[in-house]
């Protein structure tokens, strides 16, 4: 797992991870971030190699946006889904992670903007880090953006370790949690930190205070979850 320093967003490449694997950690493309680190032979990336990771992973949090759930019918298309959502095929393919040639089926539930409906009093009813007022996804990320109130404690879902505390650019202060089932919580956005690296966390620990976003003006928590590289949706990810 990498590192986090304040000017630059740097990973510190561990025992088998690879440029893929590291790409996908933080939704860029391998090429970009193979560009930005000057690697001409990804085969040959050495454990301990500090990669800087090129400044659209930071992307996710201007383009914050509400999403929702929606079943596809007969007749739909990528396209005609698209126009009726006022948005172009690209983003549509873009929120979904689809390639162009991802064919729609029947009943196959997928993304599209707008508020939670049907099951967002059972979203927001879940427990979250910090009491919420608010719960949009993240464009593009399968993350959310939690909006709280400014200092309220930003509290553990889980059990865990400690395995990175300190500012990432954007997103505030950050803490990442990793679970003994392997997944990683990343609670970013806070404006001060109670736990250091190493620390071992119960559900409900304290990980810091929330802050104000700097883009939104509001007290916002950005938390992700990741297994194995892959992302999770943080209102299906393990709460003990």
């Amino acid at each position: 797992m990498g590192l986090l320093y304040a000017d630059d967003l740097i990973h510190v490449v561990g025992r088998g991870e690879t440029v893929y694997s590291i790409s996908r950690f933080y939704s860029v493309s391998a090429d970009d971030l193979m560009r930005a680190n000057k690697i001409t032979d990804p085969s040959r990336l050495q454990a301990g190699s500090r990669l800087i990771i090129p400044s659209s992973a930071e992307t996710a949090v201007s383009g914050v946006q509400a999403l929702t759930d929606y079943r596809v019918v007969r007749g739909d298309t990528l396209f005609s889904i698209a126009r009726t959502n006022g948005i172009s095929l690209q983003t549509l393919l873009d929120i979904n992670k689809f390639s162009s040639s991802h064919i729609l089926r029947v009943g196959e539930v997928i993304k599209i903007p707008g508020r939670q409906s049907g099951n967002s009093s059972a979203v927001y009813s879940m427990r979250w880090p910090v009491t919420a007022k608010d719960i949009a996804y993240m464009t593009g990320q399968m993350g959310v953006v939690v909006e709280g109130e400014h200092n309220e404690s930003v509290r553990s879902l889980t059990q865990g370790q400690v395995i990175s505390a300190g500012p990432w650019r954007k997103f505030g202060r950050v803490v990442i949690v990793e679970t003994t089932a392997g997944y990683l919580y990343m609670y970013g956005g806070c404006e001060s930190l109670s736990v250091n690296v190493g620390d071992r966390i119960s559900p409900g620990t304290e990980v810091g205070k929330l802050g104000i976003n700097t883009v939104s003006n509001k007290p916002q928590l950005f938390f992700m979850v990741f297994r194995s590289d892959t992302p999770i949706d943080p209102a299906l990810a393990p709460r003990t």
